[in-house]
């Protein structure tokens, strides 16, 4: 499945747009990962479980999007779009949008 997002497929033809599809990740954050988290912003530097929990929730989101442009007879998926939101204290949601299409070289 291609991936991309561009809105078109260089070098090939876009037979058919199947519409819109959208994966959806909601992760809970907990107690422990929240305590480290807030020492690793007093003192500074990245934190991994954070940055952890985003790539999983990513992963989740692009792979259902892609398994519901595949039932749809996709082979690739245009325009994606990822966005990230805390929807509430210690949730976080990853939304992936965008079009399946079927295209030849």
């Amino acid at each position: 499945m291609l991936v991309t997002t561009t809105n078109t497929l260089d070098g090939k033809t876009i037979e058919t747009y199947h519409g819109i599809v959208v994966g959806e990740a909601i992760m809970g954050a907990n107690v422990v990962r929240d305590i480290f988290a807030s020492v690793t912003d007093v003192i500074g530097g990245r934190s991994s479980a954070y940055e952890n929990k985003l790539a999983e929730g990513r992963e989740i989101a692009l792979r259902e999007m892609e398994d519901r442009a595949k039932r749809l007879g996709a082979n690739a998926v245009i325009g994606v779009d990822l966005d990230f939101e805390t929807i509430r204290e210690g949730m976080m949601m990853c939304v992936a949008t965008g079009t399946a299409v079927t295209y030849r070289d």
